[in-house]
């Protein structure tokens, strides 16, 4: 048994099948899952992951303007 991160009830999945990656939802709270950790086994929402996601296209997405802002200003000649 594992507790949901999101809403704290325990969940009851059988350990020794899950690898990591895999997907479980919560019965209590409905919330997508994701195994982090199989020893000790630790869950993730996936709703966290993708903020992760974001986050890294987002600091993409300001390198890209430094980089654009930077060759516009070398153009001055």
């Amino acid at each position: 048994m594992v507790s949901c991160p999101n809403c704290d009830a325990m969940i009851d999945v059988d350990e020794e099948d899950l690898d990591e990656g895999d997907p479980i939802s919560c019965d209590e709270c409905g919330a997508s899952l994701r195994v982090v950790s199989v020893d000790p086994l630790e869950l993730e929402s996936d709703d966290d992951l993708d903020d992760e996601d974001e986050e890294d296209f987002d600091d993409f997405d300001e390198d890209e303007d430094e980089e654009e802002e930077e060759d516009e200003e070398g153009e001055d000649w």
